[in-house]
C-alpha cells in the first residue's frame, strides 16, 4: 500500500484516480486543485507519493515541485499531465520528479511510475523517455550557437524582418538571412514557425539587440 496524494484542478479526474488508486490497494490521503496549502498538506501527511498535474488554476505543478525540493520534503513526485513538450519533461525530472506520464497513457503505465516512484526510482515511458532526449539534443546543440546567433533568434521571434535586424545590428539584410539559415540547419527546423517554437521552448525569447 502506498500513501498518495493527488494535485489537479479538475475534480472529476481527482475523483477517478481516487478510485483508481484505492482499486489498487494504495490510500489517498489527501487533494488539491491548486498550490494554496498544498504544501503545507504534504508537508503534515507525509504521502509517499504526490501525483501532480502541471497545468493547475493560475499557476504551474513546476511551482510545488521547485517548493518541494527547497523544503525538502521526502516526498516523491510523479506528473501526471497532458503537456507532452520536451521543455517540459527536462524541467519537471530537473526538479525532482520521479515520474512523468501523460494522462493518455495506460493505467499499467501510470501504476509501473507510481511504483517506481515509491521505492525512490525514476521512471519515464517510451514517449516521455523520447520527449526527454528531444530537450537533451536540443540543448546540446543551442549550446553551439554563438551569442549573435541567440540575439537574432531573439529577434525573428519578435517578428522583426531581416531589413530591421540588420539595422539594428549594423549587418545586410543578406547576412541576417545568412544568419538565419545557419541556425536553422543547426537546429534542424525548416521554416520560421518551427524556430520561433523551439525558441519559446528552450527559453531563448528574452533575447536583446545590442
Amino acid at each position: 500500500m502506498i500513501s498518495i496524494y493527488l494535485v489537479d484542478d479538475h475534480k472529476i479526474m481527482r475523483e477517478g484516480l481516487r478510485t483508481l488508486l484505492q482499486a489498487w490497494g494504495h490510500v489517498v490521503v489527501g487533494e488539491s486543485s491548486d498550490l494554496v496549502g498544498t504544501l503545507e498538506a504534504i508537508q503534515e501527511l507525509k504521502p509517499t507519493v504526490v501525483l501532480l498535474d502541471l497545468h493547475l488554476a493560475g499557476s504551474s505543478g513546476l511551482e510545488l515541485l521547485s517548493e518541494m525540493r527547497l523544503r525538502k520534503l521526502p516526498s516523491s513526485c510523479v506528473v501526471l499531465t497532458m503537456l507532452a513538450q520536451p521543455r517540459m519533461v527536462s524541467e519537471a525530472l530537473r526538479m525532482g520528479a520521479k515520474g512523468y506520464v501523460l494522462k493518455g497513457s495506460s493505467s499499467s503505465e501510470l501504476a509501473t511510475a507510481i511504483e517506481a516512484a515509491a521505492h525512490g526510482r525514476r521512471y519515464l515511458g517510451l514517449e516521455v523517455a523520447g520527449l526527454a532526449a528531444q530537450s537533451a539534443k536540443e540543448g546540446d546543440t543551442i549550446d553551439t550557437l554563438s551569442p549573435r546567433e541567440h540575439q537574432i533568434i531573439g529577434m525573428v521571434v519578435k517578428g522583426l524582418s531581416s531589413v530591421r535586424i540588420g539595422s539594428l545590428l549594423h549587418l545586410s539584410p543578406k547576412t541576417v538571412d545568412t544568419y538565419r539559415s545557419r541556425m536553422m540547419r543547426k537546429l534542424e527546423v525548416h521554416d520560421v514557425p518551427s524556430l520561433v517554437r523551439l525558441a519559446i521552448r528552450n527559453r531563448m525569447v528574452d533575447a536583446e539587440p545590442v
